[in-house]
């Protein structure tokens, strides 16, 4: 069988004992505050054993996704050196709340395991439950009692309260637990020593695949138990060694799970695999490392959870770069390499995890961007690590701490390699530089200037950007080189320059220094406290000598046409909105604007067209720039002169006023000596920030008039195809309303199509079962045409169950519709059936009991859907 096919025969056999199968929770756990991930099959039941919630279906069967890279259940370093250990697995499970209990349970896991996956039944195993005298805990004969009626004595072994009593935690749900164990060993060895003697030893061999826990007892904050009202049944069995053990493999990875994946990586690392664990089996050991790996960052990236630098996403990042630094180390790929696994592993999963296929394209995107960014370091960080200096087989803290500061290693990445050399880390000395690096990033801005060389200390710098572009008589005062995202950046600070560093929200200058006769480019300009740091292409020959600053003069003009219509929006806010509607943030540069504010709701396409006119009002008045640099602080408060929020202000401050009743704002940026130089202003969206903030982009001048232009030349094409007509809002409504009353024609006679194929259907349906089965497909591509149908014969024909294919524009339609009083007795549900079949049409759907639909991407595949949907009948 293959593994898609034993996941399915698990949960068809659950469906037959009346379980409602339900999807895998996701693997990032984002409501219980105690887990990161989920990392066990139970965990979004949890709640219906504390007795939370209470389940609409006591019988519940699923295959879960779960994650085990964190506290205790952390296999992350054992993954690819033995052949069963996962970060991501499957865990297969079927639970009874309240219903069934130990009886029902063993003898369907029998049942499963011999009579449908026909495992050797003289291979099983089944432990027991000892009991416990410190714990007043008898054995658990009655599961004892069970399993002797199935399996000889000597099949059934006691196990102590570590092995076979479970509990969820400290306090809560707990019970005994019988496990299934299978002996793999050949003939021959079984013959030297038994199987019960190797049940729980740790033989590799000789594996538990199943546990089955019996919830029956509640541990109180004393410590002492107490019986449970209800009793439960939690199950686990993990689907990747239930695989294992059916294809007939010694390891999880030989099996038709990961062998794929493992094939591409053969072809495109140009490597063998040769199914070798041995610890100098290194590029086996990568390509287990990352077939595993890409399983567990998709999934968790599927779910919502991005690679970060703390919590959840910090453990995602860890295990992403881990196998990165396996195959960039022992398969010789050097480019990106796990992203291109996504289609292959979202095309395997999609019948039972689909979230994956539907984000695989930027599921892949963030794994290639990550790759990309870790690939950047790796390379100097491994050189850097192979010259450390080893004392007695001890890295230096300090040491451990550069490869994580300056390279990206996370600090198990680096004592992966260090044991792979048989070194170790000093941990608490890697800690307390970490704690050093929190608290130097805590100090004052003196580290900054810590690092740059000084050419003329005490020298303060001068801006002079407000009133000129250029200067001829400049200085550098100091230097430095700063490494940033692994490449280097050439800072200058000069004496005096009229660049303008970013700050509030206005971008920084760009331009040119020439220094003797040699030209370097100014890149970008930022501030650094009161320094105005140019970033160029490279230091100049000459460091010592006269430097002529000229900034790049569109970009400016355009940067400040941006900025000063931000003033007048902003001013136009306050008169169209509200007072309310204050600024939360701007990014202004040479080609837009970006501007938040608060308002608490969308703001009205008529109310945009307010603030867009009065704007231009403003622009067209040509209202002359007031400047005031050095007003005092209680002075511009008097003056009316808006403030912002969070922002700090010193004893002087500059207000820039463009009419004195209408923007007069406290502002470091540079601005147009007159509205006029603005051009034109256009809106161009309106969108929400976050709850009560919202977002206006828009463009001025050059950029505005090539926007205004775009957008006419589209109208004209419209008017063109439309054979210009006088008035083109007219035509096109004009257009519309003929467009809609077409539709309602068709669908009238669409409708009258399917009436007429009612009768006939309802004459073909033929007894399968205890119902009327109509399984065809349907000559009318309209969905709402269809669902008519549907409920048309639903009245007719009792007891129905209707399975009407359709195709419409090449793709494949499906709908299920049962009779409620079938639906009712619950052996056939439309929702779960068509998701089964939808399958075959490469598509996936869902609905309610009585009523399912469906889309896909195959409609040959209707006949297979359609004749699967009938054994699914045939076998309720």
């Amino acid at each position: 069988m293959t593994s898609t096919e034993i996941r399915q025969a698990f949960l068809d056999f659950f469906k037959s004992k009346d379980h409602k199968i339900v999807p895998s929770a996701p693997i990032v756990n984002k409501d219980d505050p105690t887990l990161m991930f989920t990392n066990a099959g139970m965990n979004q039941f949890k709640d219906y054993f504390l007795g939370n919630q209470v389940p609409d279906k006591r019988r519940i069967a699923d295959t879960q996704k779960c994650l085990r890279v964190s506290g205790k259940h952390n296999d992350l370093e054992e993954v690819g050196r033995d052949g069963t250990h996962h970060t991501m697995f499957e865990m297969l499970g079927n639970w009874s709340f309240g219903d069934y209990f130990k009886k029902e349970a063993i003898a369907w896991s029998w049942e499963l395991l011999t009579d449908v996956l026909k495992l050797p039944k003289d291979r099983l195993y089944a432990t027991v439950f000892e009991g416990d005298a410190g714990e007043g805990l008898p054995e658990d004969s009655e599961a004892r009692g069970f399993w002797e009626k199935i399996l000889p004595a000597d099949h059934v072994i006691n196990g102590n309260k570590k092995d076979n009593f479970w509990e969820m935690g400290d306090t809560g749900p707990c019970g005994p637990c019988t496990e299934i164990h299978i002996d793999l060993r050949s003939d021959e060895d079984r013959l030297k020593v038994p199987g019960h003697e190797l049940v729980n030893m740790d033989d590799p061999e000789v594996v538990e695949i199943w546990n089955n826990v019996f919830i029956q007892f509640n541990r109180k904050a004393d410590g002492k138990l107490e019986p449970l009202p209800e009793k439960h049944v939690d199950t686990g069995m993990g689907f990747e060694r239930l695989v294992m053990v059916m294809q007939g493999k010694k390891a999880t990875y030989d099996t038709d799970i990961f062998m794929p994946f493992i094939n591409y990586i053969e072809k495109q690392s140009g490597l063998k695999y040769q199914h070798r664990y041995a610890e100098d089996a290194k590029s086996d050991i990568a390509m287990r490392v990352v077939v595993d790996h890409i399983r567990a960052v998709a999934f968790t990236i599927a779910d919502g959870q991005l690679p970060g630098n703390s919590g959840a996403g910090y453990v995602i990042r860890r295990i992403l770069r881990r196998a990165v630094r396996y195959y960039y180390s022992f398969l010789n790929i050097k480019e990106p390499f796990l992203h291109t696994l996504i289609p292959q592993l979202a095309d395997y999963f999609q019948g039972v995890f689909p979230e994956l296929k539907a984000q695989q394209v930027q599921v892949a995107r963030i794994i290639e961007g990550e790759e990309k960014t870790f690939l950047n370091t790796l390379e100097n960080g491994i050189a850097r690590f192979e010259d450390l200096e080893v004392t007695d087989g001890l890295i230096a803290g300090e040491d451990a701490f550069v490869l994580y500061d300056t390279y990206g290693f996370p600090i198990d990445l680096t004592r992966l390699m260090a044991e792979e050399k048989g070194y170790r880390v000093d941990e608490k000395g890697f800690e307390k530089a970490l704690q050093e690096q929190k608290d130097r990033a805590r100090a004052d801005a003196a580290k900054a200037v810590g690092d740059w060389t000084e050419l003329r200390s005490g020298e303060e710098v001068e801006f002079v950007g407000y009133d000129q572009l250029a200067v001829d008589d400049a200085r550098i005062i100091k230097y430095r080189t700063v490494n940033a995202k692994g490449k280097d950046q050439y800072h200058i600070v000069l004496n005096k320059t009229p660049f303008y560093g970013e700050s509030g929200g206005q971008a920084g200058d760009k331009g040119l220094l020439s220094i003797d006769g040699e030209t370097i480019k100014v890149l970008d300009t930022q501030k650094e406290n009161e320094l105005t740091v140019h970033i160029v292409d490279r230091f100049p020959e000459t460091l010592d000598g006269s430097v002529h600053a000229q900034v790049h003069d569109r970009m400016r003009r355009a940067t400040e046409a941006n900025h000063s219509a931000v003033h007048l929006m902003h001013a136009a806010l306050h008169q169209i909105l509200g007072e309310h509607a204050l600024q939360k943030g701007q990014d202004v540069n040479d080609q837009r604007l970006r501007f938040d504010f608060s308002h608490f709701e969308a703001v009205k396409p008529e109310e945009l067209q307010e603030i867009e006119t009065m704007v231009n009002e403003k622009i067209r008045a040509d209202i002359q720039l007031e400047e005031d640099r050095n007003m005092p602080i209680d002075q511009a408060k008097a003056s009316g002169a808006m403030m912002l929020f969070g922002e700090k202000y010193g004893d002087e401050v500059r207000v820039i006023t463009f009419d004195k009743d209408f923007s007069r704002e406290l502002c470091g940026g540079t601005h147009v000596s007159a509205t006029g130089k603005i051009g034109q202003f256009k809106i161009l969206s309106e969108s929400s920030v976050a709850a009560g903030i919202r977002r206006i982009e828009a463009v001025t001048a050059e950029v505005a008039e090539a926007h205004l232009r775009s957008e006419l030349q589209a109208l004209n094409e419209v008017r063109s195809m439309m054979k210009n007509p006088a008035d083109v809002v007219k035509s096109i409504h004009s257009l519309q309303e003929e467009n809609k009353a077409l539709k309602k024609e068709i669908e009238k006679m669409l409708n009258e199509q399917a009436g007429a194929l009612k009768d006939q259907l309802g004459s073909k349906a033929e007894s399968i079962n205890g119902v009327n089965f109509i399984g065809v497909k349907l000559p009318l591509n309209d969905n709402g045409a269809i669902k008519n149908l549907a409920f048309q014969l639903e009245k007719d024909v009792d007891r129905l169950v209707a399975v009407l294919g359709a195709e419409a524009n090449g793709k494949a339609l499906l709908t299920i519709i049962i009779s409620r009083d079938v639906a009712d007795e619950g052996k056939i549900n439309a929702g779960q059936m068509i998701r089964q079949v939808a399958q075959h049409i490469k598509g996936g759907g869902g609905g309610q009991p009585h009523f399912a639909t469906a889309g896909g991407k195959n409609p040959d595949g209707l006949d297979a859907a359609i004749a699967a949907a009938r054994d699914i009948i045939a076998g309720a």
